[in-house]
């Protein structure tokens, strides 16, 4: 809860995975992968609810076993690899009416910590906002970026002109990560997004923004849970 607004967790895991089998319970260190994002969102100050949507027997049982709390088991047909991110959020919720605030933890980013879940959500208190999302800073300059076009050349992203050639030049740019997405509950059922002409960014570190899709993902997270715990050490 903060300031006497609930707030409800959610952690979107479905059974299938074309990247990596069975993805969202993969062992990471040792522990599955949705169990890092469970244990961070129970240390929460502000998370009045952690709930895993799933439509896989042995997630829910996974997600179980770590803290998660299962209420349901999403239908067939809302974990698709089609199926539209924003549609199990909105089925989950139809279940919960009494709180303010939605909180959206997906299992593939396994380092973001229950600080960065905190203050995503304080941010979006603090600032009277509808929607914040996490975001890490691009590698890419958007100015740099080319289609080629039909004649075979060069067409430029960005239809601006100045085009920087130094990198310290240009401006910063911001991607998303997938790690945290907050909303006012009413505000995300009216558009159906969590990314609106006034969503928030909180910014977090590409160390801690790494978004499991293959299993380089797995070994580099490893690698730096590795490294921290070396530097605890």
């Amino acid at each position: 809860m903060i300031n006497d607004k609930k707030v409800l967790a959610i952690i979107p895991a479905r059974g299938g995975s074309k990247g990596i089998p069975r993805k969202n319970i993969i062992p990471l260190k040792g522990k599955p992968l949705i169990a890092w994002t469970i244990d961070e969102a129970k240390k929460s100050r502000f998370l009045d609810r952690i709930i895993v949507s799933t439509d896989d027997e042995e997630i829910a049982d996974i997600a179980k076993q770590w803290g998660g709390e299962v209420p349901f088991f999403r239908p067939k047909e809302l974990a698709q690899d089609d199926t539209p991110g924003i549609s199990p959020i909105l089925h989950a919720l139809s279940y919960f009416t009494d709180y303010e605030y939605v909180v959206v933890l997906q299992p593939t980013s396994p380092l973001r910590t229950v600080g960065d879940i905190d203050e995503a959500i304080s941010l979006c208190e603090k600032n009277k906002r509808n929607f914040c999302v996490s975001v890490t800073e691009s590698k890419i300059i958007p100015e740099w970026v080319f289609f080629v076009n039909e004649e075979g050349v060069l067409s430029p992203l960005n239809s601006n002109k100045q085009i920087p050639y130094q990198r310290q030049k240009a401006k910063k740019a911001y991607i998303l990560n997938g790690a945290i997405y907050v909303a006012r509950i009413n505000a995300l059922v009216g558009t159906q997004s969590f990314l609106t002409a006034e969503t928030i960014p909180y910014i977090m570190p590409s160390e801690r923004s790494v978004d499991i899709d293959d299993m380089d993902d797995i070994a580099y997270c490893e690698y730096l849970i590795e490294k921290w715990e070396k530097k605890i050490h």
